[in-house]
C-alpha cells in the first residue's frame, strides 16, 4: 500500500470514490485521524451496507433499518473490513463527511481538518487481529505525509462528539494500535 499524493488516493486499495465529500478550507491538511465503527445493518458484517450508504445507494427497502438512515449523505476516506481490506471512498486531501457535529480541542467542525477511518464492527464485538493491522499500515502511511498526525491526534468518533457517538466502543483496543504503531515504525 502506497500514498498517491498528488491524488489523495492509497494504491493498492480497492476504490469505491462517492460524491460525499468537498472542498476542505483553504490551505488546510490533515491534522486528526478520527476511528469510527459501523456495520449495516447493525451487527451484521460483510454486506454491501456500508459502501452503498457512502456512496448514497442505500435502498431504504433493504432493511428495516434502513428507513432512517437511506437519505443521509455521509463518507468516510477509509473503511477497514473485519477481513483487514481497505476500501477507500474518498481522497485524503478532501473533506468527507464522517464526523458530524464535533469538536476536538476547542476546534468545531472535525470534518475540515480530519480524515475518518470506519473500521467494520459494533461497539460490542471486538475488532478483528486483521483490522489492528491493516489500521497501523494506513497510520504509518499517513504519519509519513502528515507529521502532525504523530501522538495524541488519533481519537474515536465517541472523543469528538460525547453524548451523541459512542464509537469506536469500549472494546477497541487503543494500547494495542499503541503498541503496533510503536513496534513496526
Amino acid at each position: 500500500m502506497q500514498l498517491h499524493v498528488a491524488t489523495g488516493l492509497l494504491v493498492g486499495v480497492r476504490q469505491v470514490l462517492s460524491h460525499h465529500h468537498d472542498e476542505r478550507p483553504a490551505g488546510q491538511q490533515p491534522e486528526l485521524v478520527v476511528i469510527h465503527g459501523i456495520s449495516l445493518p447493525p451487527g451484521q458484517y460483510g454486506g454491501p451496507g456500508v459502501e452503498q450508504l457512502f456512496t448514497g445507494n442505500l435502498r431504504a427497502e433493504d432493511h428495516p433499518y434502513y428507513a432512517g438512515i437511506a437519505s443521509a449523505r455521509v463518507s468516510a476516506h477509509l473503511f477497514i473490513r473485519r477481513d483487514g481490506e481497505v476500501v477507500q471512498f474518498v481522497p485524503l486531501h478532501r473533506r468527507a463527511w464522517h464526523a458530524g457535529v464535533s469538536s476536538y480541542a476547542g476546534r468545531a467542525a472535525c470534518n475540515d481538518f480530519s480524515i475518518g477511518i470506519e473500521l467494520e464492527g459494533t461497539d460490542e464485538d471486538p475488532y478483528d487481529d486483521a483490522q489492528y493491522l491493516a489500521l497501523a499500515a494506513v497510520l504509518r502511511l499517513l504519519r509519513n505525509e502528515w507529521p502532525v498526525l504523530h501522538g495524541p491526534q488519533l481519537v474515536g468518533h465517541s472523543d469528538i462528539a460525547p453524548g451523541r457517538k459512542s464509537d469506536p466502543g469500549p472494546v477497541f483496543d487503543w494500547q494495542r494500535l499503541r503498541t503496533l504503531l510503536v513496534d513496526v515504525a
